[in-house]
């Protein structure tokens, strides 16, 4: 019998600002969850927080986009918003962009990333939970985990994976989805990865036998509302040991900090900074961002742990070096890099800048060309 594994995450209200969740939403949440148990609809259920976010980890055999799993995490965080909202706390249920469950929570705010798979002899997952960033964060750590040699020893050394992986990579603004293998289309895969604006991995598979390694969720909460209603703070699952990488290879990419999208406002450029679960409570700047890794045991459907995998001192330098990151693109302010680029801030105050001063714009130099790369790739 396969089994299925359900992340869905949602931020229904801050406390305090955007910086972590109280005690009593969070409880809501885990007991309308847990009852979904007792009623059968799910085998298992854990609840992380990362933030001001909120991720159900759920366990069951009724496939990826089972209409009745959807639901029990819609009504739980619709539950949980009340209870926000009673608090008064920030931005109470702002990932829940429609009133009434609709059959499926793609497409209505909270985050989703699910694999459905025969559970091995023994079978560790890792749930990566990131706050004050977006879907994009992960494609530099993926490509790490499952086509870089330097990172994984695996991929030269564990014939089971020496064939390589399948990346399916999703463009965010089309939803269209294109497949490449690695390692022999590893350079066009970079050249789409390597355009976090637009192109995310949604999933991984092993190339030898189509067995999925590891999936994303995909959602961007702006292109879903139309306006600015907070980052996506993405989850990612990813599967251990015996035929995909070790637990240490795929934590390995997280010991050198990169920059991401989002931070404060969801405007700025920021360090993904590997933390604990106490860590993971961002109020420099609202941030930097923050990701936690969450180790699981699948053992007959039922989750054993979470272990906290980034309390670990061998990521105090990371931590470290994030800081000091920090410190640089803070100097910038307001200016670009930090502050993203124009086409990043479609759904924040710019455009309605842009047309309120438009018509004082005034020709004083001749006009460019524009530049557009769909009519480059027509020709």
């Amino acid at each position: 019998m396969k089994l299925t594994l359900s992340v869905i995450k949602a931020d229904i209200g801050g406390f305090v600002g955007h910086s972590s969740v109280h005690k009593e939403v969070l409880e809501k949440v885990k007991e309308v969850a847990e009852d979904g148990k007792d009623k059968g609809i799910i085998r298992d259920v854990s609840t992380l927080v990362c933030g001001d976010d909120i991720a159900l980890v759920m366990t069951h055999t009724k496939g990826v986009d089972a209409p009745e799993v959807h639901e029990l995490a819609w009504t739980a965080f619709k539950e949980g918003t009340e209870v926000s909202k009673k608090l008064k706390m920030y931005g109470a249920g702002q990932d829940l962009l429609a009133d009434a469950f609709s059959g499926n929570v793609k497409g209505m705010g909270p985050g989703v990333a699910e694999m459905e798979f025969e559970e091995r002899k023994s079978e560790p997952v890792i749930v990566f939970f990131a706050d004050k960033t977006s879907p994009s964060a992960w494609n530099l750590p993926l490509y790490e985990m499952f086509a870089d040699p330097m990172n994984t020893a695996g991929l030269v050394i564990d014939p089971s994976m020496h064939k390589g992986f399948t990346f399916e990579v999703m463009d965010v603004y089309s939803g269209e989805a294109i497949t490449l293998q690695t390692p022999e289309e590893l350079y066009d895969l970079l050249v789409f990865i390597g355009a976090t604006s637009r192109y995310v991995v949604r999933s991984v598979y092993r190339k030898s036998d189509g067995e999925i390694a590891a999936a994303a969720s995909t959602q961007k909460l702006s292109l879903m509302a139309g306006r600015y209603v907070g980052k996506d703070d993405p989850v990612l699952i990813v599967r251990a040991q015996s035929g995909f990488p070790a637990v240490g290879e795929i934590l390995e990419p997280f010991a050198r900090p990169w920059l991401v999208e989002g931070w404060m406002r969801g405007s700025h450029t920021g360090p993904l900074m590997p933390v604990s679960f106490k860590q993971a409570k961002p109020t420099r700047f609202d941030g930097p961002p923050r990701v936690i890794a969450a180790g699981y045991q699948i053992t007959d459907g039922k989750l054993i742990g979470p272990s906290d995998l980034f309390d670990d001192p061998a990521f105090d330098h990371a931590r470290q070096e994030c800081a000091i990151m920090a410190n640089h693109l803070r100097r910038q302010g307001i200016f670009e890099p930090h502050r993203l680029p124009p086409e990043e801030m479609e759904y924040t105050t710019l455009p309605q800048v842009l047309k309120k001063l438009k018509d004082r714009f005034k020709l004083v130099e001749p006009e460019r060309p524009k530049f557009s790369i769909d009519e480059e790739v027509a020709e």
